[in-house]
């Protein structure tokens, strides 16, 4: 059920009051909202009516509508901007966002709250409802779910905060990777995986690992300790391949450009071709960067093609999906990326065993602290505009 929010509907009206405070003023003064109101005090008349027409019906100006207060339970994002005849609808939701944010401001700048309500992993997964449905969920469902987001998650601005990690968003994470996982097609979602910033630090992850794999002592030893390494990708791939190859002291020369056909695509018989030279040179053949959705053309790469080459020869396979591997999530279009449930160590390739912040010995399941998987000593929370988004529109997400 829809509240009278942050700001009001009938803000025009308080506009002429001069005693009345700006949206600015209450935000500034978010520490008196807990006090209570005195119920002797006599409102003007304009804003009585005010309260009285625009409290019930939603509207953005006084009137005398007599609509009922909005019922979010039947609302669902497809009813918000940009549909037609939506603005109030789409007030009040936002006017409901604010006010679940503010009250956790509030709470987080008061000495008196706990800097987390904490819980166990597999408590915490069955306290809310943080599983990726079938179904979109309503408006109202939305609502809740940012609440016990808040709710369970640190409060990083508590005077008493020092530092945690982040449990909600943990969670977030497991359960959205598990269902692409299962998207893909990999048995029962099982794999690893964690969010990135975006697609050049995901590629250089996968050159990472795919070294790690196959010399796994170069991650205390160096590059010296390995011999000369080549990896292979497409004429139209990313630059961020050759990036990440200069980053980890592989060389930019070692990363070889395959040719592409007429659409774009990389040539499996020139790839085959390459390798083949590589390892009559010396050279170690050792990753392949398949691109799904080039930059200029958004060509797909032959993916089954080139899983066939790759295993032939053992070299690691990856596939550059930052810019068309969301066509996973479309029926009508996901056969585009038929191959790349082909393709298979990153706690071990990353992790520093750190155990001043990642202890052995905690009273839940480990396989949840997850920040020793990445480069990052922190990372920013992308799952949550995800993991949100998709439960909104998760009918409209597999067109």
């Amino acid at each position: 059920m829809a509240s009278q929010g942050f700001w009001s509907l009938g803000a025009e009206d308080a506009g002429a009051n001069p005693g009345s405070q700006s949206p600015s003023a209450t935000l500034l003064n978010v520490g008196e909202v807990e006090k209570a109101a005195d119920p002797a005090a006599k409102q003007p008349p304009e804003a009585e009516e005010a309260a009285g027409s625009c409290g019930s019906c939603g509207c953005n100006k006084s009137c005398n509508c007599t609509k009922a207060p909005l019922v979010f339970s039947d609302l669902y994002s497809t009813d918000l901007l940009p549909a037609l005849d939506s603005d109030a609808k789409t007030m009040t939701f936002l006017q409901e966002v604010v006010d679940i944010l503010l009250a956790y401001i509030v709470e987080s700048f008061d000495r008196d709250t706990k800097v987390i309500d904490f819980h166990y992993p597999n408590e915490l997964m069955q306290m809310n409802n943080w599983e990726l449905q079938g179904e979109p969920a309503s408006l109202d469902d939305i609502l809740v779910s940012c609440r016990a987001t808040l709710k369970y998650a640190i409060k990083t601005a508590h005077p008493r905060f020092t530092y945690e990690v982040a449990p909600v968003f943990v969670l977030l994470e497991y359960v959205t990777l598990k269902k692409m996982r299962e998207i893909i097609g990999w048995p029962d979602g099982r794999g690893d995986g964690i969010f990135s910033p975006g697609g050049a630090i995901s590629n250089m992850y996968a050159m990472l690992l795919a070294r790690f794999k196959m010399f796994p002592e170069v991650k205390e030893k160096g590059m010296s300790s390995v011999p000369r390494l080549v990896a292979f990708t497409s004429e139209h791939s990313h630059f961020s391949i050759k990036k990440g190859a200069a980053a980890l002291g592989i060389g930019t020369e070692s990363v070889i450009c395959i040719k592409v056909d007429e659409s774009g695509k990389m040539i499996p018989a020139d790839l085959e071709r390459r390798i083949l030279e590589a390892k009559q040179n010396g050279f170690v053949p050792f990753f392949v960067s398949a691109t799904a959705g080039t930059t200029v053309y958004g060509a797909f790469d032959p993916l089954i093609d080139i899983s066939d080459i790759c295993k032939k020869y053992d070299v690691w396979m990856h596939v550059d999906g930052a810019w068309g591997g969301s066509l996973l999530m479309s029926r009508r279009h996901r056969w585009k990326l038929d191959g790349v449930d082909r393709q298979g160590l990153m706690q071990n390739c990353n992790q520093m065993h750190a155990c001043y912040l990642f202890q052995q010995d905690k009273h839940y399941d480990l396989s949840y602290d997850t920040g020793d998987k990445a480069m990052q000593c922190g990372r920013h929370v992308d799952i949550f505009k995800l993991w949100l988004m998709w439960r909104a529109k998760v009918e409209h997400a597999a067109l």
